[in-house]
């Protein structure tokens, strides 16, 4: 009996196939580079899954691997890059899994924005041109300042531009023209306030709120990616109508199963949806929640490819530590070779640990978006802002160390 895994994030596939395990699944993961992976397939014993190299971007190529899989149960795809067409296959091979047009509709920001718009969840609208011109007079018009110009299939905080002023517009409107987007550029209110992400289970149209992690970002205008803890500790009256909220969200965009990652804005008027991730959270965010949780979180993704109620929506975890993460971004761009500092994280308070996500060799060209950074500080603590002060700590010992790109030129 297998369950098949179309791509994966880098971090959580060791969890994931000992989740199969407990369950009686073969876990098969499909990629096009397994190097993508190392972290984790070298902690794994050999044999522990079945790994398949073929072209994931070939969703005729892929099906026909999954039509001669025996005893195929199940498809996770658990990534932005990969959820429409994991979606597809599903639906062509009789698995169990979300109506693919509602995956659709989370893959569309500006659609989601516009469905919570009408249902009431949201102050702000999406708004973009019908010609493909014409959106710089419709933000100032039926947006106004500040507001954000960004892809409507964007990942990784990769272009997303903050508009304060006319000549912010006009400049972004400049740099989006000459980027390959993978969907539209429109434009929406920008909330302002703390950012977070909630990291939520659904089944049969109900909700659970597992916890909800912070996002602190770099400052504005950029918006990098930079420290995240769990669980944030809200009052348990706050907790309780953000779960009602989040479920009222996910039910407005027809999301009745799986995880999801919401991340939303803390505004003076109450909570605002940034976007809606029809996956559990990226980075170390699942690692945080089994350590937190004191569960293997990764049996409910198991669970629920396989069309089954997950347990977790009913059990009370045990629970753990509270646990942060610090993304490690080299100080200019260039060519990776190393961090420095690595010994020096056995000294210090909270188990820090570093989890790579760039190799020796490496390009790191982009500084102002997600795919800047080499790897990963954790830490952990008795609450989640004990957590955030280690994992800074921790940090702050390391450097993540880059050579300058070869000249072209060979001079």
């Amino acid at each position: 009996m297998t369950v098949a895994c179309l791509e994966s994030l880098t971090f959580g596939l060791g969890h994931l196939v000992r989740a199969a395990d407990t369950l009686g699944e073969r876990l098969l993961l499909l990629t096009g580079n397994p190097d993508w992976y190392a972290h984790e397939l070298d902690r794994l014993p050999a044999g522990a899954l079945d790994v398949v190299e073929t072209d994931t971007f070939d969703t005729e190529r892929v099906a026909g691997l999954l039509h001669h899989v025996q005893d195929l149960r199940g498809l996770i795809s658990s990534t932005d890059t990969w959820t429409l067409a994991g979606a597809d296959l599903t639906a062509r091979l009789g698995l169990p899994g979300l109506d693919p047009a509602v995956l659709r509709l989370t893959r569309d920001k500006a659609a989601v924005r516009n469905r919570l718009h009408g249902a009431g969840l949201t102050r702000g609208r999406a708004v973009e041109p019908a010609t493909g011109s014409g959106l710089r007079e419709l933000l100032l018009k039926d947006v106004g300042l500040p507001a954000i110009l960004k892809d409507t299939a964007g990942t990784g905080s990769q272009n997303v531009w903050l508009i304060r002023d006319e000549p912010e517009l006009d400049t972004a409107l400049e740099e989006a023209a000459g980027r390959e987007l993978k969907g539209r550029l429109f434009a929406e209110p920008y909330f302002s306030g703390p950012v977070y992400s909630a990291e939520t289970l659904t089944w049969a149209g109900r909700t659970r709120l597992l916890g909800v992690s912070s996002r602190l970002m770099s400052p504005e205008p950029r918006f990098r990616e930079e420290t995240t803890a769990f669980p944030v500790a809200f009052p348990e009256p706050r907790r309780a109508s953000l779960e009602r909220w989040l479920g009222d969200v996910l039910a407005a965009i027809g999301y009745t199963d799986r995880f999801a990652h919401v991340e939303f804005v803390l505004t003076a008027s109450g909570q605002e949806v940034v976007e809606v991730n029809p996956r559990i959270g990226g980075a170390l965010v699942g690692e945080g929640l089994c350590r937190a949780l004191g569960v293997n979180v990764y049996e409910a993704m198991i669970e629920t490819a396989l069309g089954r109620r997950p347990r977790l929506m009913d059990a009370e975890p045990p629970g753990g530590p509270a646990v942060a993460f610090v993304l490690g971004y080299p100080a200019a761009p260039g060519v990776f070779t190393g961090v420095a500092g690595l010994d020096r994280l056995a000294d210090m308070p909270g188990a820090p640990a570093w989890y790579p996500v760039r190799r020796p060799g490496d390009r790191i060209e982009h500084l102002d978006d997600s795919r800047g950074y080499a790897g990963i500080v954790y830490a952990e603590a008795e609450t989640a802002e004990l957590a955030t002060h280690r994992a800074v700590a921790a940090a702050n010992a390391l450097r993540v160390l880059t050579t300058p790109f070869p000249d072209p030129s060979g001079g």
